[in-house]
């Protein structure tokens, strides 16, 4: 290994007493194009030799279509009222129509929409119909990528989610309660259970050591009262040093936006100790819906932005969730909503849960938008985010012309900016094929693809 390269090894990160701070790419350090040669990572790297990344953000029970299509086709199109809240983004991203996940449907299977929409909108395949041992659906397109990038990154991937964790037991109509609460799939039998509580989350990027290890780590810093940052302070000065001026600007963002995170997740601790015999919510978790979606967000965006991992799955709640949205008026529960037998009270209700969602997923783009990469350009720019549903219609159980969002140039090789309709119906894992092509992989097929989705 060259100097350069070994100088990269030993800056990664800054380390203390059971913490260990994964760090951006710094330029004074090492070039932009010495970077990507010492790395030299030939899958998930864009030409300008910036990690490419992958994330896909879930929304449940499908959406009000009258208010959430688009108008008009191209990049001349009108935004919906409930992608509204995306328009200082539009440039970013594109919705797609006409894609769907046929192996959602019912089929022989008869009820069970909801398990079958998240069993089968990553994986592309159709879940056995059962509540016991036998599980069985197919590997998660994250998976496919996460497999052929373990010995680049850190983590393989990173699952995230705001609901608890449930690997067992029956929860839609004879359908594994395995099935509705995971996005991601490592085998066609073995989900990876996604991560709600932030604090684990944090102490998973910033901690060392095995889950126990960590744990004691963690619980001396609370008896001291101390923050991560508090042990890799001398590290961090150390490196400061060496930094040119932009870096050293760089360097106290950075450790400024992970002591924020640190700082709204003891406030989560701190608030969810008081006793609410309403709330059922685990303690270390935000009460506050919102702030749990962005806390989680943001600490994807940390992951990206250190090159802890190139790929992220984000269920911001799983299908059938019937949580209520107070905080913008709607008390009843989004799943008996989304039967809503087209009434139009109920729908106007469907589509505020629908701008909920679409006000954090801007929130999030605009986090990725505003991190810089290391070649200059934006997270954003080297992403590939697909935000969708496993439903269209909640009321019609519809597995076809799906809501999807791509938001991201997937360095330099999506053309967002528009609505683009492909013309005819399209399995969505066409799309799937084409972005694994695009993080470096050698896939021609994935679940009922016929190809790549052109044009895209």
């Amino acid at each position: 290994m060259n100097k350069q390269a070994m100088q990269v090894n030993r800056r990664n990160f800054l380390r203390g007493l059971g913490v260990c701070v994964a760090l951006p790419a710094f330029e004074s350090i090492l070039p932009v194009r010495a970077l990507a040669a010492a790395t030299a990572a030939p899958l998930a790297t864009t030409a300008t030799g910036a990690p490419m990344r992958m994330a896909f953000l879930y929304v449940p029970n499908g959406v009000n279509l009258k208010k959430w299509r688009p108008t008009g086709t191209g990049a001349d199109y009108q935004l919906n009222s409930s992608l509204e809240p995306l328009a200082a983004h539009r440039s970013e991203f594109q919705v797609i129509s006409k894609l769907d996940q046929k192996n959602g449907t019912a089929g022989a299977d008869g009820a069970g929409d909801h398990a079958r929409a998240n069993a089968s909108i990553l994986t592309g395949a159709r879940p056995k119909k059962t509540a016991g041992a036998d599980i069985r659906v197919g590997i998660s397109v994250d998976q496919v990528a996460a497999k052929a990038l373990a010995d680049v990154t850190r983590f393989a991937s990173l699952e995230l989610s705001c609901d608890g964790v449930r690997k067992s037991g029956s929860c839609d109509s004879g359908y594994s309660c395995a099935y509705q609460f995971n996005l991601s799939w490592r085998s066609e039998n073995t989900p990876v259970a996604p991560e709600s509580n932030p604090r684990l989350v944090f102490e998973r990027l910033f901690g060392t050591g095995k889950a126990g290890e960590r744990q004691r780590n963690f619980d001396q810093r609370m008896t001291q009262q101390r923050s991560i940052l508090d042990f890799v302070m001398d590290d961090a000065k150390t490196m400061q040093r060496q930094l040119g001026r932009n870096d050293q600007l760089k360097l106290d963002e950075y450790l400024t936006g992970v002591r924020e995170i640190e700082t709204r997740i003891q406030r989560a601790e701190r608030f969810s100790k008081l006793p609410d015999p309403k709330s059922d919510t685990p303690s270390g978790i935000p009460t506050n819906y919102q702030d749990h979606i962005r806390l989680m967000g943001d600490m994807l965006v940390l992951a990206f932005q250190t090159d802890s991992t190139r790929v992220g799955t984000f269920l911001l709640a799983h299908d059938g969730s019937n949580r209520s949205f107070k905080d913008v008026g709607v008390s009843d529960g989004h799943h008996n909503l989304s039967h809503h037998q087209n009434n139009e009270e109920t729908l106007a209700k469907i589509a505020k849960i629908d701008t909920f969602y679409t006000t954090q997923l801007a929130y999030f783009l605009q986090r990725m938008r505003e991190t810089k990469d290391r070649d200059g350009k934006s997270l954003l720019d080297n992403s590939m985010v697909v935000y969708c549903s496993g439903l269209g219609d909640g009321n019609a159980h519809s597995h076809t012309n799906l809501p999807v969002i791509l938001a991201g140039r997937g360095g330099g090789a999506f053309h967002p900016g528009r609505h683009f309709d492909p013309g005819s119906n399209m399995p969505m894992n066409n799309l799937y094929v084409s972005m694994l092509q695009n993080m470096g992989l050698k896939v021609d097929s994935f679940g009922d693809s016929t190809g790549v989705l052109q044009g895209v």
